[in-house]
């Protein structure tokens, strides 16, 4: 274990603009580690960077500090000036020993993670990895720590509420929507063209909902998203004038005055009388209080959502003593697995080294004595030598086992 490093650069002491200096092209990945490898002389390595991580694990004798770091991250050639080194190193955190494996447990369980509880990470982790591993850049060790890793990952998200409930307002929202059994048919209006309602979107597509009807202030952005929705685009202004109606109003714009009042509302309706659904994530609503006032309408608005947000988030921090007992208990598996990976390797030439002892004992020091015997009685000696062997060789290695588990009682 003391071998295992990692050096990582993560958005808790580092903002996210500079750690994106440290971020290397697929394209030159593969290469600029198998460079530094041969170079530092290290048995292992791969690398992982998402949006507010990058980290390089390390498997190797040599003592990763500062200065190994700084030496590490100039002999990558990615164009890290010396302001930016500075910056960098100030923020680096080392883990080594049973700290990275604990380190690399905690950031796959998504304890590391901007939100807590997001699940992305762990496949992010994994493709980091393989990608690696396929390279060859990766062993035995890092494949015993990405079990671990995944095994323990998949334990936390599977035996806590850790990813249970949703703290995203977006996501929040899509999930007050479905409550209303809506058809896929269902005609929506998208008010506003940005980054919320295109996160809802992608919801809305997932779930096979097919009527789309977009409205942005500029037109090209309307366009763009009704062509990923393949739906209707119009300009804000238009939407006095639409008159094909609506089941579903979701709208997000920085307006400071409400968008839909009550004539805009009347005027959508287009004569129909049943109730509708608004989701309104602006932040103020666009929808005016009147029109809650003089229309039945499903509402679901941002400050609401906020607030299950916040709670499910709690809920998301209450689990963390469970999602850290069981990191612990897959340390303590794993560090019992690897002293049993290390005599198993130790004991990889018993084998060589008894069938050299037979074949001796065969073909030099009792030769004569074998020539002199009938065929029956050299089959006999081959079969008692054949079953002596299989079984010497088990015998180290099961009295090595019997010694490992007694030293961990």
């Amino acid at each position: 274990m003391k071998y295992l490093k990692v050096i990582a650069f993560t958005h808790k002491q580092i903002e996210l603009k500079d750690l994106g200096r440290l971020v290397i092209c697929q394209e030159n990945l593969i290469d600029k580690l198998q460079e530094v490898k041969t170079q530092f002389q290290i048995s292992e390595i791969f690398y992982l960077g998402t949006c507010n991580r990058v980290e390089f694990v390390l498997v190797t004798d040599q003592v990763v500090d500062m200065a190994y770091t700084e030496r590490f991250l100039n002999s990558l050639n990615i164009g890290v000036c010396h302001h930016s080194m500075g910056t960098l190193l100030k923020g680096v955190t080392i883990y080594e020993d049973q700290n990275a494996l604990n380190h690399l447990l905690r950031t796959s369980c998504s304890l590391e993670s901007l939100i807590v509880g997001e699940k992305e990470i762990l496949p992010q982790v994994r493709k980091a990895y393989e990608q690696c591993r396929e390279a060859g850049l990766t062993g035995d060790f890092l494949r015993m720590v990405m079990n671990c890793v995944v095994k323990a990952a998949k334990e936390v998200y599977t035996n806590t509420n850790i990813s249970k409930n949703p703290i995203s307002v977006v996501s929040l929202a899509y999930r007050k929507l479905k409550d209303f059994n809506l058809c896929s048919n269902a005609r929506i209006l998208i008010i506003g063209a940005g980054e919320t309602n295109q996160n809802i979107s992608k919801y809305l597509q997932k779930h096979k909902f097919s009527n789309f009807a977009i409205f942005n202030r500029t037109l090209s952005k309307a366009e763009q998203l009704a062509k990923d929705l393949n739906g209707e685009a119009f300009t804000l202004g238009a939407l006095k004038d639409y008159n094909k109606g609506f089941d579903v109003i979701i709208t997000c714009t920085s307006a400071v005055d409400p968008i839909i009042t009550p004539e805009i509302y009347t005027s959508l309706l287009n004569g129909e009388t049943g109730k509708k659904t608004i989701v309104d994530l602006a932040v103020p609503n666009d929808t005016a209080p009147e029109v809650l006032e003089q229309f039945p309408v499903n509402f679901i608005e941002v400050h609401s959502l906020n607030e299950v947000a916040k709670r499910n988030l709690q809920e998301r921090y209450h689990e963390l003593v469970h999602a850290e007992a069981i990191i612990g208990e897959n340390i303590t598996e794993f560090l019992a697995m690897l002293k049993q990976r290390r005599i198993e390797l130790a004991m990889r030439q018993v084998p060589e080294k008894i069938k050299e002892i037979r074949n001796n004992a065969i073909n030099t020091v009792f030769f004569d004595e074998v020539q002199g015997m009938d065929q029956q009685s050299r089959e006999i000696l081959e079969k008692v030598i054949n079953y002596m062997e299989k079984k010497y060789i088990s015998v180290p290695m099961i009295m090595a086992k019997d010694i490992l588990i007694n030293s961990q009682q």
